[in-house]
């Protein structure tokens, strides 16, 4: 059939910010729906309130609404663009909720809307647990026993007849948000009773345990006719326990028997259309005994999945691109393979190579949190490497996730220390399998492993396989041919072979090169070889035959942002991405090297050539090598990509190889202090007083003769990683002995402090002569809060014309002192009227995607052409930038950190505390654009944490440096009727200034002789609607820290800093007065 010409316009609606359980793999998805839609001449309007994808870019939809995705601001957009269809299957399960809202509101029918991808009948036999349960047994297959749970009381009663363990799961969450196993009561009332709330149905499901099976998971396509095709087959590596998205997981399965795979088959098949998805993808999971083969069917998602573009990049096979042509009338063997041009999408794809996956963790962001992995998922990103055989993928992988203790290693283990890791790898944890790898190395029997973790057999054989080569490659004699290339067929890097012969890891390169041994190119096909393959989507093998084409064009080289993480997310995909775009209009060929299949980057049609490999520099000197080999080659662009490329720089250019932009050593001036401050001094701009201490009695000394407070950080990081404001002599000692081995012959830096003052970020261009200022954001928290998690607005409220004039002065006179070429953030403070530089990154940072929407102009673009050498003045003349003036924001636009507490727990169940600091801790970003503040800031609040209320009773407890500054929107808070709770002190110091307030018990008070509650039994009661709280000095003070949180467990706005008081007062008084106004971009940007 096909395309249905009734849909001349469709409403995609996105995933929002990213979270951990939804992240960029829904930018993907949904950015392949709207160029696929615009292709075959649909009007695309798109809402997503994600300010850091490409895909809210002006240019990948005909009207982009960044506004709160929820059914109310929907309905209104619905209503404004009239389109015929919605497509609600590509943006995770924050877009399947948005769709059953507007369905059970009667938008659709009202607007005479449908919904295409999936029908509501389909999301719910696909979600609704019990639905489902009954469709499994209906096609022949078995679930496991369960008893659905709305109350305490109803759980404890199926518990008796399950047994413990226990695993509990709440209805519609994402990425495994509340659930848990239990193994006794107290866990199961933690557990449950968490459930309860995080269901948006208030319901719970209770299963029999099943963990120790093996896992898989199949991702299906089906059409209108009925065709369906198996895409792929992943297999878990880790058994049941752990949530799939924290486990590493292996394309094509590796351990399943020819019958077991064709049984998975027919179920997958039976169970897409007896589920009634017609016109698109889902992912089906398994779990199998492998004690007898029982095989039971976990879930089903009836929507792309985070499997999905893992499958699309393992196979090849676009996924999100081939849904929406089916959603939009077309069928599997209506589509072409874009890859081989002659095979329809109804030809399964095989895979004649093998690809692994491992999940990268943010565990050291929150001290206090249970790192065991759960059915909770809790993982910030991935990489994914291919490779001939498992343990070349692997190898690859594990130096891919860019953690040095993730990288095998072969250390003497004594008998003590294999005991400990025996015991220690029962329980899953971020570095099971490299305990699994030294216990294995230390002597320990693949019975002995199996048992401590049930790890499929096979794959600890593997292991043993990787050992044994290692055994080999430590002998003393000669690095032979033979005995380097099956190293390296193995998947083992020079630096490994290093340590292992005791050299250095350039003697192994050059040894290696002298013999001759370099990798070849294989491509990423869909076929196995059986047809020829049109697309360059290459990975590293050391084999006989390169795959890699000649070409005559000049090609630049850009390397991407490897794996996600908290502090280096999709904001720097998103300026990789541009570079390839903007660059292959201007006639270059651009070659993409990057190992995240979650991005746009590692699209095989973004760049013109791919190299999916890790981002090491072993690795990317030999796709250098094969490339200059293959054509001509301007040189390689490491600015866009964040921290990952910038650490290559200097190894690249030391090997010979050309940076474009912005040269290594001005990288190394700004980050380096001495030579930073400098450039400072002879430009006579002021910095904060700091000093560098190699030694703890250096860093007392220095701090004493600044004056504390001071923050104390290791130079080199992002993110501000191991970054503290310490008050006293004790606490700064604390720091050194924990921060010495972050960057090891890196010193420690310490600055003074400025308390309470405003802080500015600054995205600018230049290009050796001229400066274009992106924008100048005011960010909305005081200085303190790292400026990825503090709100900012654009344009800047309190900073005057002279200070802006000043602020101009003072980033040109930067950018030349350093020499940039392309972008450079700057970062300054503004206090008592001084202007302050504290830092500045020659880099694309991660505010460029932010002020690129908020004025239109496309910074990354224009960044990555002032790289090949074009000027400021040619931009502007061919109208990528404005042809005059500086970056000017159209309305006022507020971005705020969406930050993922209600992920972690303490071991004993408790939360993590929820308090900002200078160490960043969000996973994405929200973007409210509005024509006044109060407006814009409300849109960041629904969008990043839910509404804000319009009346109801506020809980305020200031810290005493805080209460001045608190008064006015205590006052605020009372004006705009608010009953107004306080414990004492504040309570006290609120009456003083006049206003009425009720004192409330601390939590450390207890309960009142009478029965009175405390504040946090009064949080738990679902009695108070906004929490104000900001915390006193050091660490987590045991009032404060419960009062946090208590409200992100009942999903209360919790607000920690007075700047935010203040703005939620203009938010509320907005939304009480008024409706949210919407208008898309491209309306803003006429």
């Amino acid at each position: 059939m096909p395309l249905d010409t009734s849909i001349k316009s469709v409403l995609v609606i996105g995933s929002g910010p990213i979270v951990i359980g939804q992240a960029c793999e829904f930018d993907y998805s949904g950015t392949q729906a709207c160029r696929v839609l615009r292709a075959e001449g649909i009007r695309v309007i798109l809402v997503n309130s994600n300010p850091a994808t490409i895909m809210t870019d002006p240019e990948f939809a005909d009207a982009t609404y960044v506004e709160p995705i929820t059914p109310e601001i929907i309905e209104r957009i619905i209503a404004h663009e009239k389109p015929d269809a919605v497509l609600a299957t590509l943006g995770g399960q924050t877009a399947l909720n948005a769709a059953i809202g507007l369905y059970q509101r009667g938008t659709l029918a009202k607007y005479g809307v449908k919904l295409i991808g999936a029908d509501v009948d389909a999301i719910n036999r696909g979600e609704n647990r019990e639905l489902f349960r009954a469709i499994v047994e209906k096609v022949g297959g078995e679930s496991a026993k369960s008893r659905i749970c709305h109350t305490m009381e109803e759980i404890l009663f199926a518990v008796v007849e399950l047994n413990y363990p226990v695993v509990v799961r709440p209805s519609f969450t994402m990425g495994g948000l509340g659930s848990g196993i239990a193994f006794d009561e107290a866990e199961l009332r933690q557990i449950a009773g968490a459930g309860l709330r995080h269901s948006p149905t208030s319901e719970v499901l209770l299963e029999e345990s099943i963990i120790g099976w093996k896992e898989y998971e199949l991702e299906v396509m089906r059409d209108n006719k009925d065709n369906v095709v198996i895409v792929c087959s992943i297999e878990n590596l880790d058994p049941m326990g752990v949530h799939t998205g924290d486990s590493i997981t292996v394309a094509p399965a590796m351990t399943l028997t020819d019958v077991e795979y064709q049984k998975l088959r027919d179920l997958s098949m039976d169970i897409i259309r007896e589920v009634g998805v017609d016109t698109g993808g889902c992912n089906i999971q398994f779990a199998v005994n492998p004690a007898n083969g029982r095989i039971i069917v976990i879930e089903m998602n009836p929507r792309v999945s985070r499997s999905s573009a893992l499958a699309s990049k393992a196979t090849g096979f676009p996924i999100a691109k081939i849904a929406t042509k089916l959603a939009i009338g077309y069928t599997l063997d209506e589509i072409t393979n874009d890859i081989t041009k002659v095979t329809p999408a109804s030809f399964e794809p095989t895979l004649d190579y093998v690809v692994v996956k491992l999940p990268r963790f943010a565990f050291e962001k929150f001290a206090d949190a249970d790192p065991r992995l759960t059915t909770t998922m809790k993982s910030v990103g991935e990489a994914m490497a291919i490779g001939r055989s498992f343990s070349e993928a692997l190898m690859k992988a594990l130096r891919s996730l860019e953690r040095k203790e993730a990288i095998f290693s072969w250390p003497a283990v004594t008998p003590a220390e294999l005991e400990q890791l025996l015991q220690s790898m029962k329980i899953p944890t971020e570095y099971r399998l490299q305990q699994v790898q030294k216990a294995m190395w230390a002597g320990a029997s693949i019975d002995q492993v199996f048992a401590a973790t049930k790890i499929d057999p096979w794959y600890l054989r593997q292991i043993e396989l990787i050992n044994a080569q290692a055994g080999v490659i430590a002998q003393p004699g000669e690095l032979s041919s033979e005995l380097l290339r099956t190293a390296k067929s193995q998947g083992f890097s020079d630096s490994q072979i290093a340590v292992l012969r005791g050299v250095s890891e350039d003697e192994v390169r050059k040894a290696r090169h002298h013999l001759g041994i370099r990798p070849v190119y294989k491509t990423v096909d869909t076929c196995a070889a059986e047809f020829e393959a049109f697309t360059p989507y290459h990975y590293s093998s050391y084999e006989e035959e390169t795959e890699v084409r000649p070409r005559t064009t000049p090609a630049v080289i850009i390397l991407g942002s490897g794996p996600n993480r908290i502090g280096q997310g999709i904001e720097f995909d998103y300026s990789c991405v541009h570079a390839s775009f903007t660059l292959r209009e201007a006639g270059y060929e651009t070659i993409m090297i990057n190992c995240n299949p979650e991005t746009v980057s590692t699209d095989y049609d973004t760049s013109n050539r791919l190299y999916f490999e890790p981002l090491t520099l072993e690795d990317v000197l030999e796709v250098v090598h094969a490339e200059t080999l293959a054509g001509p080659v301007l040189g390689v662009i490491t600015q866009l990509g964040g921290q990952t490329p910038l650490g290559l720089a200097a190894g690249l250019k030391a090997n010979g190889v050309t940076i474009l932009g912005t040269s290594p050593d001005a990288i190394n001036l700004a980050e380096e202090r001495g030579a930073f401050g400098n450039i400072l001094a002879q430009q006579e701009l002021r910095a904060p007083e700091f000093g560098m201490a190699s030694s703890q009695l250096e860093a007392i000394n220095i701090a004493q003769s600044i004056g504390y407070p001071v923050l104390v950080r290791p130079s080199f990081v992002l993110g501000g990683r191991g970054m503290e404001i310490v008050y006293d002599d004790a606490a700064l000692g604390g720091f050194i002995t924990r921060a010495t081995d972050i960057t090891p012959d890196h010193p420690v830096l310490v600055d003074r402090f400025l308390d309470n003052a405003i802080e500015i970020d600054v995205d600018a261009l230049f290009d050796g002569h001229e400066l274009f200022l992106g924008g100048v954001m005011e960010h909305i928290e005081e200085a303190g809060i790292h400026s990825g998690d503090s709100a900012c607005v654009l344009p800047s409220m309190t900073v005057t014309d002279e200070q802006r004039a000043e602020i101009r002065i003072a980033t040109e006179k930067i950018a030349r002192g350093v020499d940039v070429r392309g972008l450079i953030n700057i970062q300054f403070a503004i206090a008592e009227n001084t202007l302050y530089v504290l830092e500045a990154n020659p880099r694309a940072s991660r505010t460029v995607p932010f002020v690129s929407k908020a004025t239109g102009v496309p910074l990354a673009k224009a960044a990555a052409r002032i790289s090949v050498g074009h000027t400021i003045e040619q931009l502007r003349a061919e109208g990528i930038l404005p042809s005059q003036g500086d970056g000017v924001p159209r309305g006022i636009s507020v971005k705020e950190a969406v930050l993922p507490w209600n992920r972690f727990r303490r071991t004993d169940g408790r939360g993590v505390d929820a308090v900002l600091g200078p160490e960043m801790r969000s996973t994405g970003e929200v973007m409210g654009i509005s024509p006044t503040f109060g407006e814009s800031y409300a849109k960041s609040q629904i969008a990043a944490f839910g509404p804000l209320p319009k009346s109801g009773t506020v809980f305020i407890s200031l810290a005493d440096k805080d209460k001045a500054t608190g008064v006015e929107p205590a006052l605020g808070f009372s004006e705009l009727g608010f009953h107004i709770l306080a414990t004492d002190g504040t309570a006290e110091f609120l009456r003083t200034k006049g206003i009425e307030c009720t004192t409330v018990r601390k939590h450390s008070d207890g309960t009142g002789t009478l029965g009175e509650k405390t504040i946090v039994d009064i949080i738990n009661a679902g009695e108070i609607d906004l929490v104000i709280n900001t915390p006193v000095g050091r660490g987590t003070r045991a009032d404060g820290w419960a009062i946090r949180t208590a409200a992100v467990q009942r999903s209360i706005p919790c607000i920690t800093t007075t700047a935010g008081f203040s703005a939620a007062v203009d938010a509320i008084s907005f939304l009480q007065s008024s409706p949210l106004s919407i208008k898309s971009l491209q309306e803003w940007l006429a």
